[in-house]
């Protein structure tokens, strides 16, 4: 979604009004305008968040700029093929298994437990093959994505 260009033009009039402080760190009038104009755009919110929260100019700067000129999309990612998939699915089998195993032996376990009864939930798979090879794998409903780079088998 293209930003207003009445909001950028506010924002570039606001960067001047806080460059022309001699600290732009009191500009806390200006910089609550800036909050809620770069709220309306498309910008992450860690860019809003490093150039209002540090309250720096240069960052703000950048923020207008990334708003005037936006990243094109990059183009789609055609699927991996069966044979990457089959490979990769079995890479991540064997490491799902080699985990299970070390977690259930009683090596790194108190003297006092067995050992077992644990049960490994997810794993970081195999970095030898890149992202879009393990969602491949969970859009044909072999794995579940946990969250944060886990997957598990699917049930």
């Amino acid at each position: 979604m293209p930003t207003d260009p009445a909001v950028v033009d506010k924002l570039e009039q606001l960067a001047a009004a806080i460059a022309g402080y001699a600290d732009p760190r009191r500009a806390s009038d200006e910089w609550k305008q800036v909050y809620k104009l770069l709220q309306k755009t498309d910008l992450p919110s860690a860019q809003i968040a490093g150039a209002v929260g540090m309250r720096d100019p240069a960052r703000l700067a950048g923020a207008i700029e990334a708003i005037r000129t936006p990243v094109e999309a990059p183009p789609p990612v055609e699927p991996p093929n069966a044979d990457v998939c089959r490979k990769a699915f079995q890479a991540f089998r064997k490491r799902l298994e080699l985990t299970t195993l070390d977690e259930e032996s009683t090596l790194g376990h108190g003297p006092l437990s067995k050992g077992a009864g644990h049960a490994v939930a997810a794993i970081v798979p195999p970095n030898e093959w890149p992202e879009p090879v393990w969602q491949e794998l969970v859009r044909q409903g072999k794995l579940r994505h946990i969250g944060r780079g886990f997957y598990a088998l699917a049930k």
